[in-house]
């Protein structure tokens, strides 16, 4: 899962630890144990910070407050998870994972008491807010039922379509030319 976000993040461009919604230190931290064996261990610098939006702190923080795993792991998959849900597409898709079910296992395993208050099985990133706003004293919808909701559909729609590792895969094997620029983006929250 860790290798799928960072491999996200190379493929949208830009410093890699704001790609991943880590800090420098955190990323070289995670590179260190989890790919000692790969050339990329302690080549990220400082100066490839970017600034985190208030936006991402609140998910962020709302994922850690809900985590079942202690750790670095569950800390660093709180960041990355917070930082992709800011991309445009289905999160499953900016976390570069295959299906959106791999996104549930995800979260099913490292932030448990998160993910079964999604019991109507929202998108996530519309459960997320959805919840932000509860603990807030806000609330997002128009109607009282999702069921009656002139926006039922974004919220609770199908989430299929293909990976974008598997579309940069296809484009590579046709000939295609892969660059670090992102594809056309499709607006599907």
């Amino acid at each position: 899962m860790l290798a799928s976000v960072l491999c996200a993040a190379v493929m949208d461009g830009g410093p890699l630890p704001g790609g991943a919604g880590l800090t420098t230190e955190d990323l070289n931290k995670l590179l260190a144990r989890c790919f000692s064996s790969a050339p990329v261990r302690n080549l990220v610098s400082t100066e490839n910070v970017v600034p985190t939006s208030d936006e991402e702190i609140m998910v962020r923080d709302l994922l850690l407050a809900q985590r079942s795993t202690e750790g670095e792991t569950s800390r660093w998959l709180a960041a990355m998870i917070a930082r992709r849900a800011m991309e445009p597409n289905h999160l499953w898709e900016d976390l570069g994972l295959r299906e959106r079910l791999e996104l549930s296992r995800l979260l099913a395993r490292h932030f448990a008491p998160l993910a079964a208050q999604n019991t109507k099985n929202m998108r996530w990133k519309r459960f997320f807010y959805r919840r932000l706003c509860e603990e807030e004293g806000l609330v997002m919808c128009t109607t009282p039922v999702c069921t009656q909701c002139n926006d039922f559909n974004h919220c609770f729609g199908e989430e299929t379509g293909e990976s974008r590792m598997a579309e940069r895969r296809r484009d590579y094997l046709r000939g295609v030319e892969v660059t670090s620029e992102p594809p056309a983006i499709r607006r599907r929250k």
